[in-house]
């Protein structure tokens, strides 16, 4: 059975695993991700690619990039969270690791995960949404992984829900990504503590009452113990999210849609309110088949699993 190394570059970390023929990870590492010196990326991804090479024999290695792959998926255009900026990466690794290189952008990485192995294996359409540092996209169509004209389809993170609203990284206002995922979790965190301590008392208690340290895991923990203001910032994020699913069947019709990446780790805290939202907010509701919403299989790993699927296939 030939294995294959999976490397899912996000925002905040790099998650490298070692991957066989049924998706399975059978060894796996992860280090915090530099965002500022491309050269210092690449050294870690080499490094854990090394590190795994030791200990298995491999034949290629995939790369799941938080960024717009160029069509000859080999060149990074562009990433909103790194210093990736027309970067030719696969040329960079290849000589570096001594394995075939294949670079993906890693959202559609994770649909191809999912489609192949995950919770989506078989359906027609399916439109695949990772909630991390941002939101990322992947569009699997009759088992062809869709990456559109000049290889950023699917970037449906910033696509504008609030016009002139929170900046973003990409430089305009008002994305999906401000307001439904890991970064816009903190900042209502943030937000609560700033305005009301009591409301916030025990995410504050997490943090020791630093409001700057508050994450989207502290929320997490707090809303699963039951804390009415960590329940009130998911709901609130759920309900978003669940409103840009529908806008996204409104013109892709999928069969389903995978929630992954690292805040899906919440589970019905998020699904239930989004799914609602979804019903609530579809074009045509009561008249056409409502698409499924699952969780991810893979969950924050299906990007790692799925470029490796896809550097395996093109070997």
């Amino acid at each position: 059975m030939s294995l294959a190394i999976g490397v899912d570059i996000g925002g905040t970390k790099v998650a490298a695993g070692v991957v066989d023929e049924n998706g399975s990870i059978i060894d796996e590492l992860r280090r915090p991700t530099p965002t500022e010196v491309v050269r210092q990326t690449e050294h870690v991804i080499t490094d854990v690619v090394a590190e795994l090479r030791s200990r298995h024999d491999v034949v290629a290695v995939g790369i799941g990039a938080a960024g717009w792959i160029a069509s000859d998926r080999a060149t990074v255009l562009f990433s909103p969270h790194l210093a990736w900026r027309n970067e030719p990466l696969r040329d960079a690794l290849s000589e570096r690791v001594g394995l075939p290189v294949t670079v993906e952008n890693d959202a559609n990485a994770a649909a191809w995960a999912e489609y192949r192995f995950g919770a989506a294996v078989d359906e027609s359409v399916v439109a695949c949404i990772t909630l991390g540092t941002g939101i990322g996209g992947g569009l699997v169509v009759a088992g062809t992984l869709f990456r559109g004209a000049y290889g950023v389809a699917a970037e449906w993170g910033h696509m504008c829900v609030v016009p002139g609203g929170r900046r973003c990284a990409c430089g305009n206002r008002g994305c999906w990504e401000m307001y439904a995922s890991g970064t816009a979790l903190a900042r209502d965190a943030r937000e609560l503590a700033d305005i009301s301590p009591v409301a916030a008392h025990r995410l504050l208690e997490l943090v020791d009452g630093d409001i700057g340290a508050l994450t989207g895991n502290e929320v997490r923990i707090a809303a699963a113990e039951g804390d009415p203001g960590a329940l009130e910032i998911f709901t609130a994020m759920g309900q978003r999210l669940g409103q840009g699913i529908a806008s996204l069947a409104a013109v892709l019709d999928p069969s389903c849609f995978v929630i992954g990446g690292g805040v899906c780790e919440a589970g019905d805290l998020l699904l239930v309110p989004a799914r609602t939202a979804f019903a609530e907010s579809l074009t045509g509701r009561g008249f056409r088949p409502l698409a499924r919403i699952e969780l991810a299989r893979f969950g924050a790993s299906a990007g790692l699993v799925g470029a490796a699927d896809l550097a395996r296939r093109r070997v």
